[in-house]
């Protein structure tokens, strides 16, 4: 999974990390009432998310290009 962003045009990356902040936000209201299944997700999604921003502001740099 770390990996699987990279393949992505910057316009899929930046449409997954909407999707991601989308889906962390739901995961931290859903820890507030106490309904969370797996409280290590908002780990895993921070991260994910992270990576997402780590790729899309490399390529704003120009270190690295999106794939086409």
């Amino acid at each position: 999974m770390k990996n699987s962003f990279k393949d992505l045009t910057l316009e899929e990356q930046i449409a997954k990390r909407d999707e991601l902040r989308k889906q962390y936000l739901d995961i931290r209201m859903d820890r507030v009432l106490g309904h969370v299944e797996n409280p290590l997700a908002i780990r895993t999604v921070k991260r994910q998310i992270a990576r997402l921003n780590t790729l899309i502001h490399e390529n704003a740099l120009g270190i690295r290009t999106s794939a086409n």
